[in-house]
């Protein structure tokens, strides 16, 4: 019993000492937290609303220095200029489904969990849906804007809505490029059949040009062997004449002439 006793005695120590030993949660004050919030409202009342698709288009072609020197000359708000060019991106992409503005309803500022940064919410009424504008300013002198947001406040049907549509587009692209190689895949198999229809064209053709250099020949070796023939005339003509002792060929014509197998000359 002695033993139990002093074990949960120890245990509540260790509690205290824990308890005692974490940070107590900073407490904003009033004044800066109606500073920041109405600063806030004044950047989305009077600058974000503003804005057409126009004039947002030429802010966002300016660069970020040139929106940083708007915001702090116009509306006393020290942010940084990629800070800004984020702030009107995201309230351009929300405000076609947020609608025209309508009003601001609630305002919230208070410490992030680290204490070294002041989080602002505000509320923004739309024609057609409601939206939260979330501004993060740095907990130093000037109070800079470091961040600026604008959400929807989609409902939880909606939420699961756009959830279910992005998991089937997901995954109606992966099949769709699987399909796709697999069709790729299956057309390997008429390579080699179009590779043969290719090479039997070829082949035809070598064996067609072959056939014609071939007659080309035939024609050119038939020529040569008349005009073999024909001196081979006139010489016999020229013997027998000279034999006979006449002058020409008169009273004889070569016929024909014909290649003995067995003649002397053959040896």
């Amino acid at each position: 019993m002695k033993k139990l006793n002093l074990i949960l005695c120890l245990t509540a120590c260790i509690f205290c000492l824990t308890a005692c030993g974490g940070e107590a949660p900073k407490t904003l004050d009033p004044q800066v937290a109606s500073t920041l919030e109405q600063k806030t409202s004044d950047l989305v009342t009077q600058f974000l609303v503003a804005l057409d698709e126009q004039a947002t288009a030429d802010l966002v072609s300016q660069g970020p220095e040139a929106l940083e020197y708007v915001v702090a000359n116009y509306f006393g708000t020290n942010a940084d200029g990629n800070a800004v060019l984020s702030a009107v991106k995201s309230w351009d992409s929300a405000k076609a489904d947020m609608g025209d503005f309508v009003s601001i309803t609630e305002m919230d500022a208070e410490y992030d969990d680290s204490g070294r940064n002041i989080n602002v919410t505000l509320k923004v009424v739309g024609s057609k849906k409601e939206a939260y504008v979330e501004a993060i300013y740095k907990d130093d002198l000037y109070k800079t804007l470091t961040s600026l947001t604008t959400n929807i406040d989609w409902t939880f049907g909606e939420k699961m809505q756009k959830a279910g549509l992005n998991t089937l587009l997901g995954m109606g692209t992966v099949f769709i490029v699987l399909i796709i190689i697999s069709i790729i895949i299956s057309l390997f198999n008429f390579i080699p059949k179009i590779q043969a229809a290719f090479n039997k064209d070829k082949q035809a053709a070598a064996e067609k040009e072959a056939a014609v250099d071939n007659t080309i020949m035939q024609i050119i070796e038939k020529e040569e062997q008349e005009e073999d023939d024909l001196e081979l005339v006139a010489v016999i003509t020229a013997a027998v004449a000279a034999a006979s002792g006449s002058s020409g060929s008169d009273g004889f014509v070569v016929r024909s002439i014909k290649r003995r197998n067995n003649s002397v000359w053959n040896m």
